[in-house]
């Protein structure tokens, strides 16, 4: 990976305008919703070549609807692909901004890990005796390891809890 040198601030007015803003998209599109994994799991997906399908479905069922079951609503079917229609540019451009945020993020964060484990470096490497002897061992939990319980003290555990 390039090393990239994101030299930026965001501030607390930009940092604000920006949450009203996304604030005033969730408010423009008060219909959406939030489906779980399974529901995402179980939908059939409307992709490129599914979006010719359902033109010509709805092409067909409009110039024919006399074969169509009374039961079968072809205007909520004209409603939903308009509607797909209408938000498939802004799913595009917020997925978009989405991957820049998220690369952006994900860069900006690697930066100041690495210059963190720079600092955590030179610290050990000179802090003796400079009083940082405290610092360096509280940067260092975050290398620190969870210790194991020693086998034969686990199999006893499990010994004694099979014998109950």
């Amino acid at each position: 990976m390039p090393n990239t040198a994101i030299s930026a601030q965001l501030s607390q007015a930009d940092r604000d305008a920006v949450m009203a803003a996304i604030a005033t998209i969730k408010a423009k599109l008060p219909f959406l919703i939030d489906l779980s994994a399974d529901d995402r799991k179980s939908l059939p997906k409307m992709g490129d070549k599914s979006r010719a399908f359902v033109s010509k479905a709805m092409e067909v069922a409009t110039q024919n609807p006399d074969f169509l079951p009374r039961s079968f609503d072809l205007t909520e079917l004209q409603k939903d692909v308009q509607l797909f229609e209408a938000l498939y540019p802004v799913l595009m451009s917020l997925t978009q901004l989405h991957d820049l945020v998220d690369d952006t993020c994900l860069a900006v964060g690697s930066e100041a890990y690495a210059a963190a484990l720079q600092v955590y470096t030179y610290a050990k490497a000179s802090g003796e005796g400079t009083g940082l002897e405290t610092a360096v061992d509280e940067l260092g939990l975050r290398f620190a390891r969870k210790s194991r319980k020693p086998k034969s003290q686990t199999a006893s555990i499990k010994l004694e809890g099979a014998a109950i």
